[in-house]
């Protein structure tokens, strides 16, 4: 596995990839082509993450098929359309469908890389929010079940008395599990213990 960042290029046109290849290899970036979005969606379960950059005129399935079906399949890598012909309608579509961006061919070096720039920004994201949930979720194993139901009432913006309420139990009770949790979450203010709960994904009613 390469330290450098990879990006899949996508289209049907030899003279395409090779030459986005050559620009992107020796801007820094590793490349990965394919001749078809077909060829990359069948091996895409193996593929390294990356970003993509995906033609949108090709035969078989063309570029917003194979961006609606790494969606409907669950590929997060961010997706860059790639195309010949102006067309305002596609290039909504795409942007609505999640693309970072939409390129015009012949296309300036300048142009893709910013685009690839932000491209990558965004799995940087990703993953951050992934590992702050992970991390999240490891603090939160410090919780009993109880101090875990008064932490989602909170995180639902609950007062104490509604959550003593919703648990059958005093609000007084509620008052030492949340100061419980405020002890083992290290957290100093309820917004600490906020932020590590939605990292976690509570909030949305779910325990």
């Amino acid at each position: 596995m390469s330290d450098k960042r990879l990006v899949h290029i996508i289209d049907d046109e030899d003279g395409v990839r090779r030459s986005a290849s050559f620009m992107l290899k020796t801007s820094g970036f590793a490349t990965c082509t394919w001749e078809s979005g077909t060829a990359f969606l069948k091996e895409v379960r193996h593929a390294e993450l990356g970003c993509i950059l995906l033609d949108i005129r090709m035969p078989e399935m063309d570029g917003l098929e194979v961006q609606q079906a790494l969606n409907e399949r669950g590929v997060a890598m961010p997706v860059i359309i790639l195309t010949g012909h102006g067309d305002v309608t596609i290039a909504v579509k795409a942007m609505k469908a999640g693309a970072v961006d939409f390129i015009e061919k012949p296309f300036e070096s300048d142009v893709l890389l910013d685009a690839i720039g932000r491209a990558f920004d965004r799995i940087d994201m990703a993953a951050d929010v992934i590992v702050r949930a992970a991390d999240a979720g490891v603090v939160l194993g410090a919780l009993t079940a109880r101090e875990r139901e008064v932490l989602e009432g909170l995180a639902q913006g609950y007062p104490n008395k509604t959550i003593a309420y919703d648990l059958g139990i005093s609000a007084r009770t509620v008052e030492v599990h949340r100061a419980n949790v405020m002890t083992k979450l290290g957290a100093r203010s309820l917004s600490d213990a906020l932020r590590i709960a939605f990292a976690a994904g509570l909030g949305n009613g779910k325990i």
